[in-house]
Formats: structure tokens, sequence, C-alpha cells
């Protein structure tokens, strides 16, 4: 079966996989809705995630999968002993100074247009590098195309759910319910 887009037709796995991952794009941004710079920023609970800043993060998190996808791991591995490759982990997690809730959605939507685009081009998602040397992944271990964008969708569902009770923490708002 073949479903058809704007500009291709798509296989019905890749086309189930990009409406799965557009419908958690949605829930994440229908939480934003109606905030304000300040209210992006602003913590709600003991955790240092940030409305804004969860948009920021899995906007960087999809591009680089992305990345990943089209070129492979990059050649130099972060240095998990080192402070600053931590400090730069949690700076994708908040909006910096002048940085914007509007900027970072405009960011989004550039970068789901990429990941659709390139779902869209792939020859077929079996498209496999070895991922990065990370005390997370099994050593030598490969993912394919299919393997990064479930993760993608994995990733963008666990921060919507998190959006979603800083949301009901700031002011009573639920994405659901």
């Amino acid at each position: 079966m073949m479903v058809a887009t704007t500009e291709t037709a798509l296989d019905a796995e890749r086309a189930t996989l990009l409406r799965s991952l557009g419908e958690q794009r949605d829930f994440l941004r229908f939480t934003l809705r109606g905030l304000d710079d300040e209210q992006a920023a602003r913590r709600t609970t003991v955790s240092e995630l940030t409305l804004g800043g969860l948009v920021k993060h899995v906007t960087q998190t999809e591009r680089n999968w992305v990345a990943f996808i089209r070129e492979g791991a990059p050649s130099i591995s972060s240095d998990y002993e080192d402070p600053s490759t931590w400090q730069e982990q949690a700076d994708s997690f908040r909006l910096l100074d002048g940085e914007t809730l509007a900027g970072a959605l405009e960011d989004y939507a550039r970068v789901a247009e990429e990941t659709e685009r390139l779902v869209a081009e792939l020859p077929d998602l079996e498209v496999s590098h070895r991922l990065p040397p990370a005390p997370w992944f099994q050593e030598e271990a490969s993912w394919s195309a299919r393997d990064a964008l479930l993760h993608i969708i994995r990733e963008t569902a666990q921060h919507s759910g998190h959006a979603d009770i800083i949301r009901e923490c700031l002011d009573g708002q639920r994405t659901m319910g």
C-alpha cells in the first residue's frame, strides 16, 4: 500500500512512522499553546526541565539523529567525564539568553520538514550506521534509519509527557483530559 503526501508517495511503513512522529510533535506543540517566553522558561517542578527547553531539546535530538541517518555517527565523540559535555547537555534543555519560544518552535518546524524529506528520499529504512561510543549504547552496535526514527518518536513522546506535567504545574492546563 502506498500513501500519498504533498510531494511524494510513501510506503505504509514510512507513512506510519511519520504520522506517529507528527502526532507526538502535535501533542508537544499543543501543550505550549498560549505561552509567553517567561512561562516557557519557567521551572515548575524540582526538575531543571522547562517547556521551551523541551522543545529546544527535542529539536536538537531530532536534528542529530537525522544527521546520523544521513552520515553516520560523528567522528569526534564526547568526553563524558568532561563537565563541559554535561553543561552542553543541560543547556539543550533550557532557553538561553536571546532564545525565544517562537524561535524554538520555528526551528522545530524546520527540523520536522528536514526529517520528512529525508524519510521520503531514503532508498530504504535499512540504511545503517554504527552508533557513536557512549555509555548508554552497546559497544559496536549499529542502528538502521528505522531504529533512529523509532528513537526520535520515543524521545518526542517521552518529552511530550514531561511537557504536559510541567504545563499543568504552571497553570493547570493539560494536553489531554
